[in-house]
This record gives C-alpha cells, structure tokens and sequence, in this order.
C-alpha cells in the first residue's frame, strides 16, 4: 500500500509479509525502487532504496511492515513526483 506524505519526495509504503518455512525468519532486507516522473509520465529515473524488514518472524505468522521511502530533493524539481513502483527482498 502506498500512501503519500507531508514532503512531496517522499511516500509512506506499506507491506505484508508471511513466513511459510518451519523456521523463524531472523534476518533480511527489502529494497523499494521509487521511480520519478516529470510533469507529462515520464519515467526519469529509479532510485532505490533498501530497508531492513520487521523481524523477527515466528513460523506461521504474518506482519506489516511501514516504511518512509524518500529521494533527495534535487531529483525530484517542481512538477515532478515519484512512485515506488518495485519491490524485492530476501530474508534467512
């Protein structure tokens, strides 16, 4: 889920996650590729960022985890906006 922010570089993201392994999920990170778009679509470029996940996470459970994407403000001039549009990550 995205939801935008009080600063215009930058959005609040959110995602769940679910172990399904027998084993608890005690490290890992997930990384948000945000891209920027000028005034008519655009796609300028994509930024990424990585965070470390909400952990740990027992077997059989689920959590929800919230992040603050941001850019640097000179990437993203006046009538342009931004959009995490990817997501990855790995955890062991």
């Amino acid at each position: 889920m995205l939801a935008g922010t009080d600063v215009r570089r930058c959005e609040q993201v959110s995602l769940d996650f679910l172990n399904t392994a027998k084993t608890p999920v005690t490290s890992g990170t997930v990384t948000f590729g945000t891209h920027v778009i000028g005034l008519l679509g655009v796609d300028w470029a994509t930024v990424n960022s990585t965070h470390s996940l909400p952990l740990p996470l027992a077997p059989g459970r689920r959590t929800t985890g919230t992040w603050r994407v941001c850019v640097t403000a000179w990437r993203v001039p006046l009538g342009m906006h931004i959009e995490t549009r990817d997501v990855t990550f790995g955890w062991k």
